[in-house]
């Protein structure tokens, strides 16, 4: 993947994995979730509550240009504005428009993926607003010039030291390496924000088509303040994340946290019904939700449809070997993880996002603990038969292939590549491993061993074994 860092997906991992401090904080905190993910299905029918999310979601994905409809025809009936957004530019240019229109400059955001994924913050940016993330770890982030590391906790790969000497930086302070301190320093210092911003953007978890209504999940305060105290609400919505219904709702929500924190419930469900009506005391005057498309309609027609289904729980990252090693950086995407490395070559394209479907280990730890049952380790499998396809034997790695396919399809050439091996091996091997090989070999034993070849084959051993009666 080249991407915004213009580095492939290889070089990017290198430069993380050399951050050992990076790789213990990600892995207490995708471990921690992870066991409060298998405590709370503990004595669940797991595999039947996936089934139940999984049929929600194929049944809306195939009816997704009736629902969409609904839910705009009823939002509007309630006074939301529905606008349908072919690309990123189209949703930002909305987005640019309305602050225009009502002379706003700053912004107050909650945590939102989709806006990240069309670089909302740095389109308004360049229209001269101030856009101030509210959650606490993307407010980090974006304090640190950095993207998201994670879905559901952005900054995931800070350590509370590091935390706290990035807030004394740049605030001009020391502040003490004391979670509740440090959360309620930060606290303060957004609450002007929330009170002076013209405009809260934030993005949306579920929309209801029967309802019009939409849907946000967070474990902070800040949604829920975004969502009222502006005076105009922008909500950000990938096309995909509609439920018919507030009974299929009533799985869904319970399916992402549980998937996502660890926990039966989480701290805040926010519903937004449309604007403040007469006589109501709080609430924004207008609410406006951009429905993005930016691919997913391509998605839709393709075989790799039912990664759509996704609610961005995060859950596969949290068991991925890859993702655990080199973080969310390491991907070079706003998607990183198993979900990344399949959702990305599709929305970036192949010849930007390429390599991301390689950069897996195929356990299929991710297919295991996906709420809503994607199969994300043969996604993995069928993107990389599409990069692969059509190169033949121009491709070193293809032809090798054909050539190994090949030799073994003969029993004579299948034992005298084994003999070939025993022989090549014996400067290289060491009580059974092999720790340093040439080219390619090397790029196995440059994270790994390489077992070596048992000295005598297993034919030879059976022979043997006859001729002794």
């Amino acid at each position: 993947m080249t991407g915004a860092a213009g580095s492939s997906f290889r070089e990017r991992a290198e430069v993380q994995l050399a951050n050992a401090r990076m790789r213990a904080n990600v892995a207490v905190a995708v471990d921690q979730r992870e066991r409060g993910r298998r405590a709370i299905f503990d004595g669940l029918d797991h595999a039947g509550l996936v089934g139940a999310a999984q049929a929600i979601r194929d049944h809306t994905l195939a009816r997704l240009d009736r629902y969409l409809g609904e839910f705009a025809r009823n939002a509007e009936a309630r006074g939301t504005k529905v606008f349908f957004a072919a690309d990123a530019a189209e949703a930002v240019g909305y987005v640019r428009d309305l602050l225009a229109a009502r002379g706003v400059r700053l912004v107050a955001k909650s945590k939102s993926m989709v806006t990240e994924e069309i670089e909302l913050n740095r389109g308004l940016a360049e229209f001269g607003a101030e856009v101030v993330e509210t959650d606490l770890g993307e407010y980090l982030v974006q304090l640190a010039g950095e993207a998201p590391s994670h879905i559901t906790a952005p900054a995931v790969h800070m350590s509370r030291g590091e935390i706290a000497a990035l807030l004394s930086r740049r605030h001009g302070r020391r502040l003490p390496e004391d979670p509740e301190a440090l959360t309620g320093f930060v606290r303060g210092v957004l609450r002007e924000t929330f009170l002076a911003a013209g405009v809260g953007i934030s993005g949306v978890n579920f929309a209801v088509a029967e309802t019009g209504s939409f849907v946000t999940v967070t474990n902070e305060g800040n949604g829920r303040m975004v969502t009222s105290l502006p005076p105009v609400h922008v909500a950000i919505m990938g096309m995909e994340r509609i439920v018919p219904s507030f009974r299929d709702l009533g799985l869904m929500l319970p399916m992402l946290v549980a998937s996502s924190v660890g926990r039966p419930v989480t701290a805040y469900l926010s519903f937004v019904n449309g604007p403040r009506r007469p006589g109501e005391v709080d609430g924004p005057e207008e609410v406006h939700v951009v429905v993005l498309d930016n691919g997913r309609s391509a998605i839709l027609r393709s075989a790799y449809r039912s990664v759509l289904r996704c609610i961005r729980c995060g859950a596969c990252q949290n068991v991925c070997p890859v993702y655990r090693q080199v973080g969310g950086h390491g991907y070079g995407s706003v998607y990183a993880g198993p979900i990344g490395a399949v959702v990305t070559p599709l929305l970036q394209g192949r010849d930007r996002a390429g390599d991301l479907p390689f950069a897996s280990s195929l356990c299929g730890a991710c297919d295991e603990v996906c709420p809503v049952g994607i199969p994300l380790s043969g996604h993995l499998l069928g993107l990389r038969a599409d990069a692969v396809r059509g190169k033949g034997l121009a491709d070193p790695e293809t032809a090798a292939w054909r050539a190994w396919a090949a030799a073994w399809r003969r029993p004579e050439t299948y034992r005298l590549t084994g003999l070939v091996a025993r022989l090549g091996q014996l400067p290289l091997a060491r009580g059974g491993r092999i720790s340093r090989a040439p080219f390619p070999l090397s790029r196995w034993t440059g994270g790994r061993d390489l077992p070596a070849a048992a000295g005598e084959t297993f034919r030879a051993r059976w022979e043997r074994r006859l001729r002794r009666g």
